[in-house]
């Protein structure tokens, strides 16, 4: 409140120096008060950027108060709100695992706020778990390879001069051989790499194959095979489809030795599909129990098995431009490779 006997007793003069001093108070108050509305609207879109920054970021992403309270997380960091609680943030790197996935977690403090981003590795740490199989796989394959083949040509050997009764018993280690033998080259092809050589070849020499590779495995029910192709010319690695289509059906026979019936069957067809070669084999054997890990090197659904099978023949019909799916109204598998291979 403004004096009155204060302001009576100012001259006309003063009076006018005191109003214009009291405009310009008054202009100056307006003057801030915009400035002000001006800074909180800055800091307002300042927040809102940091807040867009974070949020593209493909990691998770959380930033703590001093208390260790939530301040900020992106959408990421929501995800997998229960990997907060696991993760020390006196240790700047480390790396976690929390429901089956590996993170690099990563901790930042700045003045009172703490910074941690969680990024999944998972892809990392397969590869590099792959990798050492892999090479221990490659090593064990190439010791057993030498003693393999000398059993496998004294068997031969044995085969001409045991008994007719006995020749069956030698019949089995043959197949038993033959047997590990493909174990051998599926790893090795598996772990140094594929150099498919293409060449055209007839479709229906993939089903000749088939039955003679029939011949040499070892199954104990009353089995219908019907693997018949059409002598249509394809280009391709023949050795390396010869494996993938053994590999299926194989797979085939001990999905029906294991299940409850005594007899089964495995059906191959072929169809021309949108400039693909396309392939089916179905089976009557028991279902797949687990088919997020079918292609998962070094892991299989069988009782028996080594869990390359299938990865390895991705991988071949990958290198053919071409892709393998599950069929999804009967039991089996879908195979395409590209037309375009061809000559």
């Amino acid at each position: 409140m403004i004096d009155e006997s204060l302001l009576n007793s100012l001259s006309n003069k003063e009076k006018e120096i005191f109003k214009k001093g009291l405009e310009d108070l008054i202009n100056q108050t307006y003057v801030i008060e915009d400035e002000y509305k001006q800074l909180n609207k800055s800091y307002v879109s300042l927040q809102d950027f940091i807040a867009q920054i974070i949020e593209v970021q493909p990691n998770a992403l959380w930033v703590l108060d001093k208390n260790g309270d939530i301040f900020l997380q992106n959408s990421e960091a929501k995800k997998i709100s229960n990997l907060l609680s696991h993760i020390d943030t006196e240790q700047k790197t480390d790396e976690i695992e929390c429901d089956g996935v590996y993170y690099l977690v990563k901790v930042a403090l700045h003045v009172e706020k703490t910074v941690i981003s969680a990024t999944d590795i998972t892809e990392e740490k397969r590869r590099e778990r792959l990798a050492s199989m892999g090479q221990v796989a490659a090593h064990l394959s190439h010791e057993i390879r030498n003693p393999i083949g000398s059993v496998a040509l004294l068997a031969s050997t044995l085969f001409k001069k045991v008994s007719i009764e006995n020749k069956p018993l030698v019949l089995e280690i043959k197949k038993a051989i033959w047997r590990v033998e493909r174990i051998i080259k599926a790893t090795l092809l598996f772990t140094k790499g594929l150099q498919p050589n293409f060449q055209n070849f007839y479709l229906n020499k993939l089903s000749q194959e088939c039955e003679t590779a029939t011949g040499q495995y070892t199954y104990s029910k009353d089995l219908d095979f019907d693997l018949g192709l059409p002598e249509i010319e394809v280009n391709g690695d023949f050795e390396l489809l010869v494996l993938v289509m053994q590999n299926f059906i194989f797979n085939a026979i001990d999905a029906i030795e294991e299940d409850d019936n005594e007899k089964g069957r495995v059906v191959i067809t072929y169809k021309e599909e949108k400039n693909k070669h396309t392939i089916y084999i179905t089976d009557s054997g028991k279902e797949i129990e687990n088919k997020n890990i079918l292609f998962e090197p070094f892991k299989t659904t069988k009782t028996k098995g080594h869990g390359l099978g299938l990865a390895l023949s991705l991988q071949i019909i990958e290198a053919h431009n071409g892709s393998i799916s599950l069929l999804e109204e009967e039991k089996g598998f879908k195979i395409s490779w590209s037309k375009y291979n061809d000559n």
